[in-house]
């Protein structure tokens, strides 16, 4: 008789915030599908927040580990920099006990997946005898800059007025991410984004979470380096190739949504009328900044879908919807895929996080860019210059868009020329990004690589 194989057993461990979460729960979903057993490994502030926001469980099992604000998490800390270094010595040793455990009930573990913020990680990993992958959720095009930066071939701060790396046409400084042009203000996010790299090359695997075309320079430049696995876009498989039935959701919110009270009221507007904002799960924008985008929707004569998040609707002007209350609607936050297929919405303006502008590209939304900080502000050149799909909104010397150029920037969006050649982009990219995670795309084919490596 055959002998029985047990399934291949990954664990995936993103950085506890939102926007980290998805693309690996959505990883694990692909592999699962491919008859990998997966695990995701989270802190036990998360997991608790996972299991208070989220009334159908994952699929997905959890492992819970310590980052030392178990009561708290990141909120908690004192401050960023804290936390981070907080969270690499207690999780470096949670980790550890954890993954020798499971190792002392029999249970064998072919990968660790870690997000490329931990570094530390893999150095876990490898003292318990196990294969590591780092995971990239940021665009390659921005992870080749932060690269620059870390080897010393981009020096800080900034001497020139322009910055040159492979792949990625000359960019003005101001383009870089704010962590570059910007360097200094927030010390523990800069070390943590350059120092991705760290031990990079103990990796057996490098994952990234954007599809070939898209970035096709810089990814053949990072293939020269390491084991590079190309597997996105990471979104719901019914969004894009329909092969993991059911796949409707990410599965794991960790702020709750008012969905049923979006999608009734896009029901009731025409199609692609619809201007949808939202910032992401961290962004926070002054109030003078929440004054002229507010006035700039309203002034611009669309419908818009606004998300402001709890925390953040104090800034907004009050009474604001008084004059044209059918016009929009601001909900403290939505379940953004739906709202963004909702043939309704015409045009996304967005805070150019990596996450929201592959979704709006693989479901065919154009974009008005407005960045905030860190990787968005050359995200935001990628969507005007490179990719084609939107505006950028530009700010004036205090660094604030004012509604004039907001107006300006959604009517060109909505009903120019250049709106329509941005709808046209966004529908090319859209199939291009079906084709690389249906069977036998060039995203799908990665995963089979790496599914058929873990033999090994």
């Amino acid at each position: 008789m055959a002998q029985q194989h047990k399934p291949r057993h990954v664990l995936l461990f993103p950085f506890p915030a939102q926007g980290h979460m998805n693309p690996l729960i959505q990883f694990a979903k692909r592999l699962n599908s491919k008859g990998v057993k997966t695990t995701l490994i989270t802190t036990i502030y998360t997991s608790n927040s996972i299991l208070a926001h989220n009334t159908s469980a994952t699929s997905i099992d959890i492992l819970s580990v310590s980052d030392g604000f178990d009561e708290g998490g990141y909120a908690s800390a004192d401050s960023s920099e804290t936390y981070l270094d907080t969270f690499r010595k207690v999780g470096s040793q949670s980790l550890l006990n954890e993954l020798k455990k499971l190792q002392s009930q029999g249970e064998k573990i072919d990968a660790v997946i870690y997000d490329a913020f931990m570094p530390w990680v893999m150095d876990v990993v490898i003292e318990a005898g196990i294969k590591g992958g780092a995971f990239f959720t940021q665009a390659c095009g921005v992870n080749n800059i932060y690269y620059h930066v870390y080897k010393g071939y981009i020096s800080l701060p900034l001497s020139s007025n322009s910055v040159t790396v492979p792949g990625l046409p000359t960019l003005e400084s101001w383009e870089t991410p704010s962590f570059v042009h910007n360097y200094g203000p927030y010390p523990g996010w800069s070390q943590t984004v350059f120092n991705q790299f760290d031990n990079i090359d103990k990796a057996t695997w490098v994952f990234t979470n954007t599809f070939y075309e898209l970035e096709e320079q810089v990814i053949e430049w990072m293939k020269k380096m390491w084991n590079l696995k190309v597997i996105g876009p990471t979104l719901p498989s019914m969004y894009l190739d329909k092969q993991i039935e059911e796949d409707t959701d990410y599965g794991i919110n960790l702020i709750k949504a008012n969905h049923s009270e979006c999608i009734n009221w896009l029901n009731d507007k025409p199609k692609e009328s619809v201007v949808y904002v939202s910032f992401g799960s961290a962004a926070r924008l002054e109030p003078e900044q929440m004054e002229e985008v507010a006035l700039g929707l309203i002034n611009s004569d669309t419908n818009f879908l606004w998300v402001v998040r709890a925390d953040e609707e104090e800034k907004l002007p009050k009474g604001f919807l008084d004059t044209k209350p059918e016009k929009g609607l601001i909900v403290a936050w939505c379940k953004q895929l739906e709202v963004l297929a909702h043939e309704s919405v015409g045009c996304f303006l967005t805070h150019c996080g990596f996450n929201s502008t592959l979704e709006s590209i693989s479901l065919g939304v154009p974009l008005v860019a407005m960045p905030q900080w860190t990787d968005q502000i050359t995200n935001a050149k990628c969507i005007e210059d490179i990719w084609g799909v939107g505006i950028r909104v530009k700010a004036d010397e205090k660094g604030i868009v004012r509604r004039e150029n907001l107006v300006s920037c959604i009517n060109e969006i909505m009903e120019g020329e250049r709106g329509l050649v941005a709808r046209k982009n966004t529908i090319k990219w859209k199939e291009l990004a079906k084709k690389s995670v249906d069977q036998g795309g060039k995203s799908d084919k990665d995963i089979d690589t790496f599914v058929s490596e873990l033999v090994n």
